[in-house]
């Protein structure tokens, strides 16, 4: 397993992150994310009690958490990482006013991918809006849609 590991900050606490090359995704410390989301000084301790509280999390957690080899200052340490999927299930366990606002957006993400799943177009749409954010112009937005666009009608005559 090929990791390369990263260090973002979040409110002025440090989260470590490690990219998973094989599985092209993310992986960030829980310890590191508990402690920026509750301001714990026993990040530890309040994952324990956490666990205890939410037993579907407590059951659920070999799925969730994987301990990963990462180097520190005193040498290579096992910790507890889990990826975005992981990270968000904990974050819901968190009784916290600091991460009332990160479960508002997840709440916020889930609703849109709902609509989009009920009404494909609003994915395009959205496409269009991201796009715009980033900077854009409206010829290149154009373009990449029509391209993705031939690339679905591409998918659909190769599947039928």
């Amino acid at each position: 397993m090929s990791n390369e590991s990263i260090i973002q900050v979040f409110e002025g606490k440090n989260i470590r992150i490690v990219w998973n090359e094989q599985e092209e995704k993310y992986y960030f410390a829980v310890a590191d994310i508990v402690e920026a989301l509750t301001d714990t000084t026993n990040p530890t301790d309040y994952l324990k009690k956490m666990r205890q509280r939410d037993k579907e999390l407590a059951k659920g957690w070999g799925q969730i958490v994987t301990p990963l080899s990462y180097q520190t200052i005193g040498g290579k340490q096992k910790i507890n990482f889990a990826d975005l999927e992981g990270i968000f299930r904990i974050i819901q366990s968190i009784p916290s006013k600091k991460a009332e606002p990160v479960k508002q957006w997840l709440a916020q993400v889930g609703a849109q991918r709902i609509d989009q799943m009920i009404d494909p177009e609003l994915t395009f749409q959205m496409a269009v809006e991201d796009y715009r954010r980033r900077g854009y112009s409206d010829r290149w937005i154009n373009e990449r849609m029509k391209s993705i666009k031939m690339r679905i009608m591409s998918y659909n005559n190769m599947a039928a």
